[in-house]
């Protein structure tokens, strides 16, 4: 096994200040009417090519064995933030990341994405990331295949955020009606502090989730992340105090 703390100044046991409520990445490929609920079983190769060659691992050290996707763990030492989630289900493709995280100066979701959609060029892909550190921080992102894009990044309830793209596009593109956004509670004429961007793409992404669910099998990996995100990682996750 290599040694996975070659870039880390923490020791494995540190308490972790700080967690995640999702740092998930779904990439839907043709065809996109998707139920979650009735896609093939998860191929563990493909989910680990996927591990391999996401853009903050470096090396994938140990597989984990499997659980369900809805299991995502929240992390209570520093050696959590070594593992990795991914799943292949057929023409879905999920991934699950700690250091996916972050407070608002790095944007790694719309970094990675915008890696992926250059891999995928047909997929719709969709990014929520939310990460608590006393208050919470949250990123979320829609990437559709012609071009349109949103995303939005800050700390919900405060100002100011960044946002680019327009969610009005993406709703009507995918068909999500106004009856749709009131059912999901989310409001896209108010400022973006108050908007609910994390249901937004859960909205977005519909029946074709795979997280919420205990039957969609999802492989757990040890990774050695890469030095910039581990560094990224510790600033976040492992302050010095």
């Amino acid at each position: 096994m290599s040694d996975i703390t070659d870039y880390w100044s923490s020791p494995p046991d540190r308490t972790v200040h700080g967690g995640f409520g999702r740092c998930d990445i779904t990439i839907l490929l043709p065809p996109f009417d998707v139920d979650a609920r009735s896609l093939p079983a998860n191929d563990p190769s493909r989910a680990r090519e996927l591990v391999r060659s996401f853009g903050t691992v470096e090396e994938v050290v140990e597989e984990l064995g499997a659980r369900g996707a809805n299991e995502v763990p929240y992390p209570v030492e520093r050696t959590d933030l070594d593992v990795v989630l991914a799943g292949a289900w057929g023409n879905v493709l999920g991934i699950s990341d700690p250091a996916l995280a972050d407070d608002g100066n790095d944007e790694p979701l719309r970094r990675e994405v915008d890696g992926l959609r250059r891999r995928f060029t047909d997929a719709r892909i969709f990014g929520r990331v939310a990460f608590d550190c006393g208050d919470s921080h949250t990123e979320d992102l829609v990437s559709l295949p012609d071009g349109t894009l949103f995303h939005a990044s800050g700390w919900p309830g405060t100002e100011p955020w960044e946002v680019t793209g327009d969610p009005h596009e993406v709703a009507a593109a995918l068909g999500i009606t106004r009856g749709m956004l009131a059912d999901a509670e989310v409001d896209l004429a108010a400022e973006p502090e108050e908007v609910e961007w994390g249901a937004f793409v859960s909205l977005a992404l519909g029946n074709a989730d795979p997280w919420p669910w205990a039957e969609s099998r999802i492989g757990a990996f040890r990774v050695r992340h890469t030095e910039a995100y581990t560094r990224r990682m510790e600033e976040l996750f492992l302050p010095h105090v």
